[in-house]
């Protein structure tokens, strides 16, 4: 399993994760579209439109964990998807659109699991559900909570995503192979382990940029920002610990005092570093804010909405972050934690996610914001744009449309697998949660439907992040000045719309696809 940070393979798969998976899925024909009666019951016990409950199948494993904790029991892999069929049956937000497959028919519990998903498409065409996928257990904690994942520590913006390839180092992480290297924002690869990235081998390309394994030694040929010669780095695969919060500064504009900050994951600890991070600007006596989340796939719900909170301040005492909607038969209880439907507010106090639990979040008390994005700025990222957009706080959208992703779920381990299938939808004060297509930037008064304020420039990966001369931030800046656009940057094309350099999450006819960090999460307290 490959997990963020480590990146995601250049071939095309159907899932982010662990448990399987895999595209070649062969299924009888009756199963597949869950017709016909049945003269007998399967060997497997399928009797199709009866569910016994998630909770009475969950934990009968084909390989149980030895640690008795988890309450692992000897199963198979059919439990094991008669789990995930109920499961999906009674969480999944579209439970409606499932075909009732059954379990003993699909030996992969990844395969099974990638069946259970609506194939329906939204109204511009792009599958409704793009967001199904499953991680190992362990390794979702250790990144969740820790933000350790194995990989160079580099992220990588897929300027192309077919031959001829491109792919360009969008920004390391410190103390990793690819830092120790001087491998930075801007390096171009050209080959790996011999092959060339524009149109090599795409099995050594998975190989040597993804590898499976810690200690892995590979060969890169790259050519850094501003040279004209390659050179060679030998690099080994390593546990990575991800910094969520970087390059936190303040630049003097025209006499304006510019707070800056890049915010790349909503994992646990996010939490410290951007409470460290909002006091320091507050310290500053910042006059405009500038938060970066080009790269910030998603995360913790609960740490999007203190992040809202802390830049909203005194405007958001007592109001409503996100209301969830679960599937029509939860119209008023979660189905996770079984307690009553109540929205999620804007935070005063810390959750505890990394930070002391209770302990009060400062306030920047801004009135607008601006927000770096792109294609893949996602869900709890998102959902930071849609809660602040919900209480009147003015975002300017600067880069790309973001993902497109109102949705989110939790994620339930069975099996040493952590499942993640779409549960609730989520909505702002004023009601409004439909942008599955993104919020979308423009340069006009025409703030109908997706629409947020803003200019569309492309991704900038000849300056450092945080730098005012990179494009996105130069353009935030110009717009404080003038109140609107640098010349020509709200001029869409096929690249800029969909944010040029940037991370690519892939398509059914692509050779690349980078799933990013799973979107919008909901803590889980089981009954």
């Amino acid at each position: 399993m490959r997990i963020y940070g480590a990146i995601a393979a250049l071939s095309v798969v159907t899932s982010c994760g662990g448990g399987g998976g895999g595209n070649n899925i062969t299924v009888p024909v009756a199963a597949a579209i869950g017709g016909g009666s049945t003269a007998t019951t399967p060997s497997s016990g399928w009797i199709e439109g009866q569910y016994d409950s998630a909770r009475s199948l969950e934990g009968f494993c084909a390989n149980p964990r030895a640690d008795s904790a988890y309450g692992d029991r000897v199963g198979s892999i059919t439990d094991e998807n008669f789990w995930i069929r109920s499961y999906s049956n009674d969480t999944y937000l579209w439970y409606r659109e499932l075909d009732d497959i059954d379990p003993g028919t699909i030996d992969s519990t990844g395969q099974y699991f990638e069946l259970m998903k609506t194939d329906a498409l939204t109204e511009t065409g792009n599958p409704k559900d793009q967001f199904h996928f499953t991680y190992d257990t362990e390794e979702w904690e250790l990144l969740s909570q820790s933000g350790i994942s194995a990989g160079y520590g580099w992220e990588l913006a897929f300027v192309s995503t077919s031959p001829p390839r491109s792919l360009v180092v969008a920004f390391n992480e410190p103390n990793t192979a690819a830092s120790d290297n001087n491998v930075s924002r801007g390096a171009v690869i050209v080959s790996v382990d011999g092959a060339a990235v524009e149109d090599g081998s795409a099995d050594t390309l998975n190989a040597g940029l993804f590898p499976s394994e810690l200690g892995e030694s590979h060969t890169f040929v790259v050519r850094d920002l501003g040279a004209t010669e390659t050179r060679t780095v030998v690099m080994e695969s390593m546990e990575i610990t991800s910094q969520p919060v970087k390059n936190v500064k303040t630049v003097d504009h025209n006499g304006t005092k510019v707070g800056y900050l890049t915010f790349n994951s909503h994992i646990a600890t996010a939490e410290q570093q951007l409470i460290t991070a909002v006091n320091q600007l507050k310290q500053a006596n910042i006059d405009e804010l500038v938060v970066d989340l080009r790269y910030n796939g998603g995360g913790y719900l609960d740490i999007a909405a203190e992040l809202a909170s802390m830049v909203a301040g005194e405007a958001a005492s007592g109001r409503i972050f996100e209301e969830t909607t679960f599937n029509d038969k939860y119209p008023s209880v979660n189905p996770i934690t079984g307690r009553n439907l109540a929205p999620t507010y804007f935070p005063s106090t810390a959750a505890g996610f990394s930070a002391e639990e209770g302990s009060p979040l400062p306030k920047l008390n801004m009135s607008r914001v601006f927000v770096l994005a792109s294609g893949g700025t996602a869900s709890a990222s998102e959902a930071f744009i849609n809660g602040l957009r919900g209480i009147d706080v003015e975002v300017i959208l600067i880069g790309a449309n973001t993902r497109g992703k109102p949705y989110g779920f939790y994620g339930i381990d069975n099996c040493s697998t952590t499942y993640f299938t779409i549960q609730f939808k989520g909505s702002n004060a004023k009601g409004f949660g439909e942008y599955s297509d993104g919020f979308i930037p423009v340069d006009s008064d025409d703030m109908s439907a997706a629409n947020v304020r803003g200019c569309l420039v492309e991704d900038d990966l000849q300056h450092a992040l945080g730098d005012p001369e990179e494009a996105r931030f130069a353009a935030a800046l110009t717009f404080m000045d003038t109140g609107s656009c640098p010349e020509g940057s709200a001029a869409s094309s096929a690249k800029s719309a969909t944010g040029g350099a940037q991370k690519v999450y892939g398509s059914a006819d692509g050779d690349i696809q980078q799933p990013g960090f799973p979107g919008r999460i909901l803590r889980s307290t089981r009954p």
